[in-house]
């Protein structure tokens, strides 16, 4: 009797003992689940201010190129829809900005302001059917309207036929309408057809993708009517 009694003893203090071994297993791995997520946010969030700071640093360079005094801004809000294509962004007029000056990122024009708060500005961006910028063809040299036609694209409009235009030309500011300052990268041609009645050409034009992904960008604190 004493033998059995020892014999189930020890069978229940070995179920036991595994017992407490798998409790203390699975809280270590649940422990080791949760150190995992938080090294696995860490490590998203190391690479999410990394790459704020990439694009920090080229609005910096750019902001040593331009002749002008600029505000960096984050945008804070989109509007989307079938007519109107803009972004909120977090500085208005306590930080010098005013209506119609011009708004840029590290790839080139974004659009102009359009509306003014004390700190918060809409930005008509380069592609809304309401945009209308005074281009030229960089390397002919030759003018036209870059008008927004919103997902597709821009079209450049009034360029006469003779004019050489190709796929693939750069279209920049023309400096002219005294809004936005010379040279500012708008974009590249992606299609052109001349039709055989007709003054001018149908340019097609590709903006970068900085159009619809932009999350900082650049105001120029530039007076309207001042030549660029």
């Amino acid at each position: 009797m004493e033998g059995l009694i020892n014999t189930v003893s020890s069978s229940i203090g070995g179920v036991w003992g595994r017992y407490i071994f798998l409790v203390n297993l699975g809280e270590a791995n649940r422990g080791l689940v949760r150190e995992n997520a938080l090294l696995s946010q860490k490590i998203n969030d190391y690479s999410e201010i990394y790459l704020e700071c990439m694009r920090l640093r080229k609005l910096v360079g750019l902001k040593g190129k331009t002749n002008y005094p600029t505000v960096a801004a984050r945008v804070v809000g989109r509007k989307q829809s079938p007519l109107f294509e803009t972004i909120l962004i977090d500085k208005g007029s306590s930080h010098g900005i005013s209506i119609n000056m011009p708004v840029m990122t590290a790839y080139g024009l974004l659009g102009r302001i359009i509306e003014v708060s004390w700190n918060v500005s809409r930005v008509l961006l380069l592609v809304d059917y309401n945009s209308n910028i005074d281009a030229l063809i960089q390397r002919s040299r030759a003018h036209g309207i870059l008008q927004g036609s919103g997902e597709k694209g821009c079209r450049l409009k009034f360029v006469q036929r003779t004019e050489d235009v190709k796929a693939g030309d750069v279209i920049v500011t023309s400096g002219l309408a005294g809004v936005f300052p010379k040279g500012l990268f708008l974009g590249t041609v992606k299609n052109v057809e001349k039709e055989e009645t007709g003054l001018f050409q149908e340019i097609w034009v590709s903006p970068a993708d900085y159009v619809t992904k932009i999350e900082e960008v650049l105001v120029i604190l530039k007076e309207v009517g001042s030549r660029g």
